[in-house]
């Protein structure tokens, strides 16, 4: 049966909506390539699509990590909601998988209940691993699509007409991408309660998977356009060609890390992926004073999470 705690879970699925659209079509919306009702529409049906074709492994690892009951399922989202929040009041860089695995985390301690510790180095080994998997790739598909595309030798027009359709084919398969690898964090303890059903049951996976896909959505229809336009203008400067292997580059480490089960941070991805655009074209952008503010908000993040989950629990 449906509980209204669940809701929790829908709003830390809102905020994600808000925050992770940016990080698939904020270049594009920003610099006018892509009109914002054509982004979040797109972003809206391909999150869904994404979350309820490939979101099943996600569900099935937040499951294993630790029991849950309604109540401390709707701790773990709020929790985490409230740790993403006050990261992003803090501006410090902010992942809602790290921030749930935390809250799951501190859940546990609080109940002295059992946490499945030996799953959790799979799940840190892919967070170190996104935005390097991301750097990587856009150093390889960077030169590879820009000598194809040289060769082509487009007329300006043309080759604008083809940087935007390239924009939204990106920014599709990054909708995927995000719809099928961050669903489990929205949904993922409360089908690990049987909150939509019995766990395992196909009905009761698919009203899951279908919830959460609807509540990131909403999250990028409702409010991502103020957030899209900042991102896009101040912290992602790319040329239409580089903002496409950005996205390019985050959507397939993304869907990567959604086929072994693990969710992580579209927002790791792209800070991963324009350093490697950074490094191909010879810019000498490296502040480290920037990479330790990155690394201070992906370490806190976690930590955050763990202790309002915690107590909260004990309130």
């Amino acid at each position: 049966m449906f509980s209204l705690k669940v809701l929790t879970g829908g709003l830390l699925g809102w905020s994600l909506g808000t925050n992770d659209a940016a990080n698939i079509f904020g270049t594009a919306v920003s610099s006018q390539m892509v009109r914002w009702k054509t982004a979040v529409t797109l972003i809206a049906i391909f999150t869904t699509i994404g979350a309820v074709i490939g979101g099943s492994e996600g569900l099935e690892t937040y499951s294993k990590l630790s029991n849950q009951t309604l109540d401390t399922a709707s701790t773990i989202c709020l929790a985490a909601a409230l740790a993403v929040t006050a990261m992003t009041l803090l501006r410090l860089p902010v992942s809602t998988s790290q921030a749930v695995v935390g809250a799951i985390i501190g859940v546990s301690l609080a109940q002295n209940g059992i946490f499945e510790w030996s799953k959790l180095y799979k799940v840190v080994l892919c967070w170190v691993g996104t935005p390097v998997g991301a750097a990587i790739l856009s150093m390889i598909f960077y030169p590879l699509l820009a000598r194809l595309i040289r060769r082509l030798n487009l007329h300006f027009f043309t080759y604008d007409y083809l940087m935007r359709t390239l924009l939204i084919i990106a920014g599709i398969y990054g909708a995927y991408a995000l719809g099928a690898n961050n669903v489990a964090n929205v949904t993922g303890v409360f089908y690990k309660a049987g909150a939509f059903g019995k766990v395992g049951l196909e009905n009761s996976k698919f009203a899951a998977l279908l919830f959460g896909g609807i509540t990131i959505s909403a999250g990028a229809v409702t409010f991502s356009k103020t957030i899209m336009m900042s991102v896009g203008k101040s912290i992602v400067k790319l040329d239409s060609f580089s903002a496409f292997i950005a996205v390019l580059s985050e959507a397939v480490v993304v869907h990567i890390y959604s086929l072994i089960g693990v969710p992580v941070s579209t927002s790791q991805a792209v800070v991963g992926a324009i350093p490697g655009i950074g490094i191909i074209k010879g810019m000498k952008t490296v502040s480290f004073s920037s990479l330790f503010k990155i690394m201070i908000g992906w370490i806190m993040t976690p930590i955050v999470g763990l202790v309002i989950a915690y107590t909260l629990l004990g309130i």
